[in-house]
């Protein structure tokens, strides 16, 4: 016969069949607490038919407040800042070795020299970029690179109103017991990278997981792992008065559908919002950077843009909460041009957004800038043009505003990349 375990504020286990569960009743000759046995009754049946359990109290679980109201404020108002209506994210935290394929696209030598002059042009783009870039998110090597005339460029950044963020995991790592699946290392030092960090001015942070959707996977081990890391990682974060931008990619390898996208999108989402829970996250100091919900890179339907912004801001209504002050998309290998345009059909979508819908783009920033600039003092001005295009395309497209002129010579490429990793 099926059985079940009842359970109550003070049981730990008692099995029963299950057609009976329905007439329990607790006992009134015992209480429970303090430690006295509790005795269970089913109707129709005596007492000394059923076992008595020792059992105690299940308490409810508390949170340690580790922060203190002028902390959470400082938290609020940095996130706040950060996806200002108008405003997002330049992404610029590649690592070397993601960088070297980038130079290697337009024959330019990967020195550190060469890493420092590019992000310099991108960082001192004229001022119409300043209603567009609230934050821009940096590698460790370039927190401590400066500009031309000596300033270090956190502080460059901060004296054009931009936040300054880190990236601070350490890339990913088989998870074992998978199929091909990953999770994030870092967390080992987090703690006093992040003091270390917001000394030198960084006010925000970029972890990012990653998963992937096969006929297999994502596992229910790697979602839960990497909601997890992203938990700890957001909340040592907070600790130090850093905002946490929690990536949980989904990568668009693939031939799955739109729908298998979200359905995926949605479980990876309410796993990771039940761990940030879990963590006594502060939500309202935290960003979210999500995929979009797109079919596979290799699928052979097209889905529209209204199509795709449908279904992502479907996936988010069901999944974030309305606390998160503002979701910030990565491009996902889309063109530059796609991207615009999608955040924008996001912006223009029938249904409630409680959050601010806002971009955190790397590639789709930076693609015609880089291929204007071609490694050569003389492209400098070509480099930041491209740049500043594409800036305020996507500034117009977080407020849907954004209407397609047509791409430059690399707005509309694709940039997708297999198995993408920086």
């Amino acid at each position: 016969m099926t059985s079940c375990t009842i359970s109550s504020a003070y049981t730990t286990s008692l099995k029963l069949p299950i057609n009976i569960l329905n007439n329990i009743y607790p006992c009134p000759v015992s209480e429970g607490p303090k430690g006295k046995p509790l005795r269970w009754r089913v109707a129709g049946l005596p007492c000394h038919n059923l076992s008595f359990h020792r059992i105690h109290r299940v308490k409810m679980p508390h949170a340690y407040p580790f922060l203190s109201t002028e902390q959470k404020k400082e938290l609020s108002d940095i996130a706040q800042r950060i996806v200002a209506p108008g405003k997002g994210i330049l992404a610029a935290d590649e690592s070397t070795g993601s960088v070297a394929k980038r130079f290697q696209s337009i024959n330019a030598e990967n020195t550190e020299e060469n890493r420092r002059l590019y992000r310099q042009l991108l960082f001192t783009a004229d001022d119409r970029v300043k209603p567009c870039i609230g934050g821009v998110i940096l590698f460790h090597e370039t927190m401590y690179q400066k500009t031309d005339d000596g300033k270090v460029f956190p502080e460059h950044l901060k004296s054009r109103g931009m936040v300054v963020g880190i990236k601070v995991d350490k890339g990913v790592v088989p998870l074992a017991g998978t199929n091909g699946e990953t999770t994030t290392q870092g967390l080992d030092g987090l703690y006093e990278r992040c003091a270390q960090y917001k000394k030198d001015g960084a006010d925000f942070a970029k972890w990012r997981c990653v998963l992937k959707i096969t006929p297999t996977t994502p596992s229910r081990l790697a979602i839960i792992e990497n909601a997890n890391v992203l938990a700890r990682y957001a909340s040592i974060c907070q600790m130090h008065g850093i905002v946490p931008i929690v990536e949980p990619e989904i990568l668009p390898d693939g031939d799955h559908d739109l729908k298998r996208c979200q359905y995926v999108t949605e479980k990876v989402l309410a796993a990771m919002y039940k761990a940030l829970s879990d963590h006594h996250v502060y939500l309202e100091g935290t960003l979210l950077k999500p995929n979009m919900v797109t079919a596979g890179h290799s699928c052979s339907h097209k889905y529209t843009n209204q199509e795709i912004a449908m279904a992502t801001v479907t996936a988010l209504r069901r999944t974030v909460p309305p606390a998160v002050p503002g979701i910030t998309f990565l491009s996902g290998g889309q063109s530059e041009e796609e991207a615009s345009i999608n955040l924008n059909a996001m912006n223009q979508c029938p249904l409630g957004r409680p959050w601010a819908i806002t971009f955190s783009y790397g590639r789709a920033l930076q693609a015609s800038a880089l291929k204007a600039w071609g490694g050569k003092k003389e492209n400098s001005k070509a480099c930041q043009e491209e740049f500043v295009k594409r800036a305020l395309a996507n500034s117009q497209a977080c407020v849907g505003k954004y209407t397609a002129t047509g791409s430059s010579s690399a707005g509309g490429e694709s940039l997708f990349m297999a198995n993408h990793a920086y």
